[in-house]
C-alpha cells in the first residue's frame, strides 16, 4: 500500500509504518471505521472515493491486519462490513496526532472544518495523541471521542476492536 514503492522490508521502522499508513486514502478509511462507518457505501459517500480506490485501500488494510471483514444482513443478502482489529485500534494515536497537528498548524477553510480529540473519561479536549492533557489518562479507542464539527454537534465515541459501530441516539455515528 505504499505510495510509490514497497517499503515493507526496509530497515527503518518509520518507512515500514508508512508503507501502510502513508497513503492518505488509507488513513481516511481508518478515520471512517473509527467513526463507525464500516460499510462500503457509507464510506464511499463520506469519502467521495471511486469504487476502485476504496476497494483497493480496504483490501490493503485487511491484508495488513488493521481491519477485518464481518458479515451483516442488509435485509436481502449478506454483505461485509469492516471493523477494526487490535492492530488497527493501535493506529489511533497516529490519527489523533494528525488531527491535533492539523488543528494547531493548518488554517481551516471554514468554522465547521475543525475536528477535536476528546477524552470521554473527563470530557476534555486533549492536545496529546496518546494521553489526555487534562487528566493524564491514556487515550484508547474505548475512552476517546472525536468531535468533527462538520459531522455532528456532539463528540462521537469511537469504534474499537471487536465492537464495530458505536451507537449514538439509536443510530450509527
Amino acid at each position: 500500500m505504499a505510495l510509490r514503492s514497497d517499503w515493507s522490508q526496509r530497515t527503518c521502522s518509520m518507512a515500514r509504518g508508512l508503507d501502510i499508513l502513508g497513503d492518505p486514502w488509507s488513513v481516511l478509511v481508518l478515520r471512517e471505521v473509527f467513526f463507525g462507518n464500516g460499510r462500503f457505501d457509507a464510506m464511499k459517500q463520506r469519502l467521495g472515493a471511486a469504487d476502485s480506490v476504496l476497494t483497493k485501500r480496504l483490501a490493503g488494510l485487511v491484508a495488513a491486519g488493521l481491519l477485518a471483514r464481518r458479515p451483516y444482513d442488509d435485509g436481502g443478502r449478506t454483505r461485509q462490513e469492516y471493523v477494526l482489529t487490535a492492530m488497527g485500534e493501535d493506529a489511533l494515536p497516529v490519527l489523533n496526532a494528525v488531527v491535533i497537528w492539523a488543528e494547531k498548524h493548518l488554517p481551516a477553510p471554514s468554522g465547521q472544518a475543525h475536528m477535536f480529540v476528546i477524552h470521554s473519561g473527563c470530557g476534555e479536549r486533549t492536545s496529546s495523541a496518546d494521553t489526555c492533557t487534562a487528566c493524564g489518562d491514556p487515550l484508547t479507542a474505548a475512552n476517546t471521542s472525536w468531535h468533527s464539527l462538520s459531522r455532528t454537534a456532539d463528540p462521537v465515541p469511537l469504534a474499537w476492536a471487536g465492537t464495530g459501530t458505536p451507537v449514538q441516539n439509536g443510530t450509527a455515528a
